[in-house]
């Protein structure tokens, strides 16, 4: 990668903000017992560690201020995420509060169901692109089938667990424009020596 490249910022620092913030509220323990030192407990925990709250405090910050990762940075993260058992779940989680809610979700109500759909679809793609810095994937002809090549996420990771993100962010963004549970599927994968990724959706009233 060139110096110009390297020096691109195009990722906001809210993806990583929430990623690490899944990470901390997964790793709150449910309850203390009585013979259970914190001390000795809490620190193999990463999630409450003063190096990810020192992170949470300065992702915010660049949050405030409108700074933008690069992508190595958001990469190294991403690969820190894929390695924890619960990976898969993290970026679910983290896509979902990513789907950013807006009053403007409300007045789609008024039209039917197939044109919330279609207006879920946009939402989401666009999302992304505000997310990421850029058009990183596009929904075919029938709608239903998302698909992206070179995503930022997936470069330099062998499993394709990242691409879990993009799963929880349209599921929730559907879920809240639409009105209705949609079921996202992630069935190829470039980090898996696919041509392309994609996810397919399961989403009732899409055909009416």
């Amino acid at each position: 990668m060139s110096q110009g490249q390297s020096d691109t910022r195009q990722v906001q620092a809210l993806v990583a903000l929430r990623l690490l913030e899944v990470i901390r509220e997964s790793d709150l323990p449910g309850e203390v017992f009585e013979a259970e030192d914190p001390t000795q407990t809490m620190p193999r925990r990463f999630g409450l560690s003063d190096v990810v709250e020192r992170q949470i405090r300065s992702y915010k910050a660049d949050v405030t201020k409108h700074i933008r990762l690069r992508d190595e940075e958001i990469q190294g993260l991403f690969r820190f995420v894929i390695r924890r058992p619960d990976g898969n779940e993290i970026f679910e989680q983290a896509g979902s509060l990513l789907a950013a809610s807006s009053g403007r979700h409300y007045l789609s109500r008024m039209f039917s169901q197939r044109i919330r759909i279609g207006l879920a679809r946009r939402s989401a793609r666009r999302r992304l692109r505000s997310l990421f810095g850029r058009n990183i994937v596009g929904f075919g002809r029938e709608g239903s089938v998302l698909e992206g090549r070179a995503l930022v996420f997936a470069e330099g990771e062998p499993v394709g667990g990242a691409c879990h993100l993009v799963s929880g962010l349209c599921r929730q963004v559907i879920k809240q424009v639409a009105g209705v549970k949609a079921s996202v599927i992630h069935t190829k994968c470039q980090s898996r020596a696919d041509p392309i990724c994609r996810w397919e959706f399961d989403i009732p009233g899409s055909n009416k």
